[in-house]
This record gives C-alpha cells, sequence and structure tokens, in this order.
C-alpha cells in the first residue's frame, strides 16, 4: 500500500478549495479521468464481458485530479493523470504500486515510458502508459488568409475575441516560449511573472477560457473563435464531424507533450475489475477504442499495429516515437508546481 505523507495535507490546502469534493461512487470500479478514456464504444464491451460496472467522473486538468483525491481520491478506484503530475501523486500516497506480472502486455509498451523516473519509486511501478500526444494549436480555415505558423497569432490584437485558451497551468507555458523561454519546466520567478504579465496583456483578446473538450469544440461549432490550442487528434476531428474545416499545427515555438497513464488509487488494487480493467485498457479493445474515440497515439505499439489500419498507423506517430523527441514532454515541476499553479490563477482573477 502507497504511504501517507504530509504532502497530502499541503495539495488539500493548495487544491481543494477550488475544485471541491468528489461524490461517492460504490459498487461499481471508479474512473477519474479525462473525456473520452471510458467511452461506451468499447468499455460497454468490457461491462458485457466480465460484469464489472464502470463509472467514469472526467476532469479538464491534471491539478483538478490533485484537487479531488487530496478531497477524498478514495471514492476513486484508477485515475489516469499526465507525467508531468505523477510523481507528485506517487509522493503523496495517493495510489499504489502497479503489479506489472499482472499487466499481459507491459513489455509491449514503448520503452520511452517503461524507463521514465516519474511513473517509479523504490524499484516498483505507480502507472501503467496509456496515451500519449501533443497540445497542438488549431485554427478556423476560413478565418485566416494566411495560416498562422507562430504563437503570435494568439496574442495578436487582429485575433480579438476569436482565441480560447485551455484553462491550464500549461498557459505559463505557452506564454513563456512566446516571450522567448523555452526552459518552459524550470522557469525563473522572473520568467514565471514575465509570463504572467504576457497573459494578462493578452487577456481582453481572449473569448474563453476552456476547460473540457466538448466546451473548445462548442466554441468553434457557435462560431465564437478561430484559433486556440487543442489535445491534438481530438477536438478537431469532432469540429470536422460538425463541417467545419480546421487545421492544427506545431507552432514554430514548439509544442507540448503528454504522456497519460492509469494509477490505482491506494486500496482499490483489491477490487476483482481493478486488474481485468487495466489489461483491457492495454490490449487492442482500449489501445484501439480511446484512439479511435480521442485521435490520441497509444502506449502500446504492437497492440496498434494489430487494430489500425495502416494509415492511422502513421498518422498517430505510432511508427516513429522519435517524434516524442521533438515534442516538450511534460516533466514534473516538483516543489514549483505551486509557483505555476498560482501564477495561472492569478491571471483568470485579473
Amino acid at each position: 500500500m502507497a504511504k501517507t505523507t504530509p504532502l497530502k495535507t499541503i495539495l488539500t490546502t493548495i487544491f481543494v478549495a477550488a475544485f471541491g469534493m468528489p461524490a461517492s461512487a460504490e459498487g461499481e470500479l471508479s474512473l477519474l479521468t479525462w473525456e473520452g478514456y471510458a467511452d461506451d464504444s468499447f468499455i460497454a464491451a468490457f461491462e458485457a464481458e466480465t460484469g464489472c460496472r464502470v463509472s467514469a467522473t472526467y476532469v479538464g486538468s491534471g491539478e483538478e485530479i490533485i484537487a479531488k483525491m487530496a478531497a477524498g481520491g478514495g471514492v476513486y478506484d484508477l485515475i489516469t493523470p499526465a507525467s508531468d503530475i505523477t510523481r507528485l501523486i506517487i509522493e503523496a500516497g495517493f495510489v499504489e504500486p502497479v503489479d506489472i506480472s499482472r499487466i499481459e502486455q507491459w513489455e509491449n509498451i514503448y520503452p520511452q515510458f517503461r524507463e521514465l523516473d516519474n511513473i517509479q519509486m523504490d524499484g516498483e511501478y505507480y502507472a501503467m502508459p496509456y496515451t500519449w500526444g501533443a497540445i497542438a494549436f488549431m485554427y478556423r480555415n476560413d478565418a485566416f488568409e494566411t495560416p498562422p505558423t507562430s504563437l503570435a497569432a494568439l496574442f495578436d490584437p487582429r485575433n480579438e475575441g476569436r482565441i480560447a485558451l485551455w484553462d491550464d497551468k500549461s498557459a505559463i507555458y505557452v506564454a513563456a516560449r512566446y516571450n522567448g523561454d523555452t526552459n518552459i519546466y524550470t522557469l525563473s520567478d522572473e520568467q514565471i511573472a514575465a509570463a504572467v504579465e504576457t497573459l494578462i496583456e493578452q487577456r481582453p483578446l481572449v473569448r474563453r477560457y476552456w476547460s473540457t473538450a466538448g466546451e473548445l469544440v462548442d466554441l468553434y461549432v457557435g462560431g465564437e473563435v478561430d484559433i486556440s490550442n487543442t489535445w491534438a487528434g481530438y477536438q478537431s476531428a469532432l469540429i470536422a464531424a460538425e463541417g467545419i474545416e480546421v487545421t492544427e499545427f506545431i507552432p514554430e515555438e514548439n509544442a507540448e507533450g503528454w504522456m497519460d497513464s492509469w494509477m490505482i488509487v491506494d486500496g482499490s488494487a483489491d477490487n476483482a475489475c481493478t486488474y481485468p480493467f487495466l489489461n483491457m485498457q492495454l490490449s487492442e479493445q482500449g489501445q484501439c477504442g480511446v484512439a479511435n474515440v480521442n485521435g490520441y497515439s497509444v502506449a502500446n505499439p504492437v497492440a496498434a499495429r494489430n487494430c489500425m489500419t495502416e494509415e492511422q498507423f502513421v498518422a498517430l506517430h505510432q511508427d516513429d516515437p522519435a517524434y516524442l523527441d521533438a515534442l516538450l514532454m511534460w516533466q514534473p515541476l516538483g516543489d514549483r508546481m505551486g509557483a505555476y499553479v498560482n501564477a495561472w490563477n492569478s491571471v483568470k482573477s485579473q
């Protein structure tokens, strides 16, 4: 079992007031996860095959995951944080080790993910890599005569009222890169302050800080925004399905990359549904299930090869793991997490 640490108290103080307490869910496998990770298109078959009932609470940011865990995360069985906060969650004692001997396709996961320090501690794994992708940028094709190639478009007064930005601490990363500070995970206090100033100057141009995939889709479909950041592959497909042409791009200032993992909430390993669910999610059923719903790349290229078309396999960079090296993959912020979160909150409070 995971060890309780004083870090739980610290995280509770930082996050709970902002996000509140989760609701209890009994008699089922309860997930705290992102949209699409528990979609009926592949979860229904799992429920039918195993008799396990799955319920999901969706989040819009990593900070919300931390807040809900700090507020009483025992009501959940599994969570899917990104790799920038997995170490924090492990050290806080919110989760317990994953018995990789019970994960049937563990060795098929990309070595880059299996070797990450921030999913391990004291010789044990605490997370099962699941999906990955980029925080790309996106624009309406009919809104720009010259396609944007730089972050400058998100700070251009000509786009006033037509810009959306993810309501997440990663907004600090965006502003820092725009300012020319590329060391986005080790920013100094002065660099963070400069990013805050840039975001405050940008704020009158922003139509909405979006929190969920559906919210951003609605902004585009409703004709409210022309450019934003996006969870690459997901919202663009939903918007295109509504007949609106949008284009994703990696700006000149680069883009962040992320990797989400399943983690077992402390005390949930004994749930009879936990490991069957994890194995399903790493199999063809779960890997192509989430790829087809969200458009994300997946952690098990062997399963992906077995269930994807060649076109999809290539489009999702499953054949090119070196693509990961071109992105600014999210990294743990350590004791600087509070500085980034507080900085973003200060922008929104203006």
